[in-house]
């Protein structure tokens, strides 16, 4: 099972591995708090990308079909995947304050497809 959550959220006991998958650090959040058990900031979006889609310039739908390219050609994914399989419950951490518009929720999408597709 694959969730996404805030960061910003308390943590919860069915969390499973909570791994934050976000580029940058959240802002004001120690680690004891964000209790993450893995950062893999590398299978975030890139700067640019990221940057051009907080900053107005692409809409959600743009932003989702640039960052499945980069994804397609990111290694990062594949150690996503194998987190995925090794765990029964695994939690993508994000800090944007869009619960509904962010990449963790493409993220997962794109587990959910590659895994019925494995």
């Amino acid at each position: 099972m694959i969730r996404v959550r805030r960061v910003h959220d308390d943590p919860s006991p069915d969390d499973g591995l909570r791994v934050l998958v976000d580029r940058l650090w959240p802002r004001g959040m120690t680690k004891e708090r964000a209790a993450v058990d893995v950062w893999l900031k590398e299978v975030a979006p890139s700067t640019e990308l990221r940057r051009a889609f907080h900053g107005g310039d692409l809409d959600f739908a743009t932003f989702g079909d640039r960052y499945a390219t980069e994804l397609d050609a990111n290694p990062a994914l594949e150690r996503l995947h194998d987190l995925v399989e090794e765990h029964e419950v695994v939690t993508l951490l994000f800090a944007a304050k869009d619960e509904e518009h962010n990449h963790a929720l493409l993220l997962r999408d794109r587990l959910g497809q590659s895994a019925s597709g494995r």
